[in-house]
């Protein structure tokens, strides 16, 4: 038995094999659903580039500006500890953190839709507010619209996608989520990298207002989007849910016959359990709530929203010029979506598993390369008068390869493995507390970095390593692979599964 696998298949039913295939319905549906990841990605990025333009930090944070750009003697590691200036980044986690359990109960009573819908809207009316933005509370309150417009996206997509796609290609489906996650991010660093350069010092107000193209193409799109066959159900339609079935899957009625009982089959259950959160606590669904806490815990742990929320800051930390920082991150960007792709492919092709060993790995042995090598020029005292050209470019390549390995690996699967997991009885209230853990963590992570930077100095790297390495282990020990498993049927991983399967009751019926 391989561990973390299966040592009897026919505990469960994993081999079932539904008739069907991808069809453009299903596929024009689920990317136009998955581009509610812009929104979240133009948000990772625009946010550490607006906090690097001076116009932005002479009008909202002037301490900083003076700490940065005129004060000299300052600390390199120190130039942007400010609970201010992270707290504008990180507040809108905390909203969306919030928002996700009224978005638990919003997705599960009206549909996947209707929350991509109000996360757009909010989100709108968010951006709108940051671009006018005339103090900090003014962008505080915006930041606070954005994140509940991300907490109701990011409720919402994953499940959307999980339940729509074909359960073969469910995987590389789901993780177009994630590529348009850094397709905002790129996105965002494209516009920073412009509106520096913009006379007038209003260059930061068209970057934040610039959230508002993204969110509108969500408010739109999700007017014309179906409910899942699942959702349909859970609103007593089955019918519909029929006919939703039998498009999406391009194949006769007679052939979707087998997957609609399992979807109704699920559907009852659900509708048998009046408390769903607090049903989630009941042992025989320990697996699936461990899971939803631990897998976005260690996502932000990897240490790589540092990267993405900071990445003009660090690089100016580590001796780049302002226009020189933006276009590092502009390259880091570039790479997250490249890498993603790779993803979209690999899901499917080596599994789960593979990708999360692989990434962790790979991660870890280049966050301790740039652990030395900032250490070796910075020491702890954070004073560097010459940086080598040679030195920057290579702690650059460092980062890119380190942002390959998430963007293959914990990025996507971060999202796609709980969207998947959960019995369709608790997956709403899974799902909120995937995303509210997730949401937590980034608050937590963008609140503090700054300052763990300024204490730490280059020990903040080893720090997130020790993180990825234990992740890496605990995916190798404790996480099934899940890879061309029906999602009515993933019961049987946990069944067989050399640790969880003490969790699981003989008799529980396969939903």
């Amino acid at each position: 038995m391989a561990v973390g696998g299966f040592d009897n298949p026919n505990n469960g039913d994993p081999n079932k094999d539904y008739p069907g295939a991808i069809t453009f319905y299903v596929l024009v549906t689920c990317i136009i659903a998955a581009m509610g990841g812009l929104i979240f990605g133009y948000d990772i990025g625009i946010s550490g580039g607006v906090t690097s333009m001076a116009p932005f930090l002479q009008k909202f944070f002037p301490s900083v500006y003076r700490k940065e750009a005129l004060d000299e003697s300052t600390n390199q590691y120190c130039k942007f500890d400010s609970v201010k200036l992270t707290m504008f980044t990180s507040s809108l986690y905390l909203a969306a953190l919030v928002a996700s359990f009224v978005a638990s109960w919003v997705t599960k009573k009206l549909g996947r839709k209707i929350s991509m819908f109000i996360g757009g809207l909010v989100f709108l009316a968010g951006a709108i507010i940051n671009a006018a933005a005339q103090n900090i509370a003014m962008l505080i309150i915006g930041r606070i619209f954005l994140g509940i417009g991300v907490g109701f996206a990011n409720q919402a997509v994953p499940l959307y996608l999980s339940e729509m796609a074909p359960y073969k290609l469910r995987g590389s489906l789901n993780v177009v989520f994630q590529l348009c996650i850094t397709i905002g991010i790129l996105i965002a660093n494209v516009v920073n990298y412009l509106t520096s350069k913009m006379e007038g010092g209003y260059g930061w107000r068209v970057s934040l207002g610039g959230a508002a193209v993204p969110a509108l193409f969500i408010v739109v799109s999700s007017l014309f989007l179906p409910n899942t066959p699942n959702s349909m159900l859970e609103k007593n339609q089955p019918e519909k849910a029929r006919a939703m079935l039998k498009r999406i899957r391009g194949v006769s009625d007679k052939e979707i016959e087998a997957e609609f009982k399992d979807i109704l089959a699920a559907s009852e259950a659900s509708k048998a359990v009046k408390h769903p959160w607090r049903n989630i606590k009941n042992r025989q669904y320990r697996p699936q709530l461990i899971m939803s806490i631990l897998i976005p815990f260690f996502q932000q742990f990897t240490g790589i929203n540092v990267i993405m929320f900071y990445a003009p800051q660090l690089f100016k930390t580590i001796g780049f010029g302002d226009n020189a920082s933006l276009l590092s991150a502009l390259i880091t960007g570039g790479i997250n979506v490249l890498a993603t792709i790779v993803s979209i492919y690999g899901t499917n092709k080596w599994g789960r598993r593979f990708l999360f060993l692989e990434g962790g790995i790979q991660m870890f042995t280049f966050q301790v390369l740039v652990t030395v090598f900032i250490g070796w020029k910075f020491g702890v005292s954070g004073d560097v008068t010459d940086l080598p050209k040679w030195y920057a470019g290579l702690v650059v390549f460092f980062i890119c390869v380190y942002v390959a390995a998430f963007a293959w690996s914990w990025g996507p699967l971060g999202w796609l493995v709980p969207s998947e997991i959960f019995p369709l009885e608790i997956r709403s209230a899974a799902q909120s507390i995937t995303v509210s853990v997730n949401m937590f963590f980034t608050f937590i992570v963008a609140q503090l970095f700054l300052t763990m930077l300024c204490h730490m100095k280059f020990g903040l790297f080893i720090f997130f390593a020790f993180f990825v390495l234990l992740m890496t282990l605990f995916v190798y020990f404790f996480l099934p692979e899940t890879k061309n498993i029906p999602i009515e049927e993933m019961t049987c991983v946990w069944k067989s599964h050399w640790f969880w399967r003490r969790f699981m009751p003989e008799d529980r019926p396969q939903i």
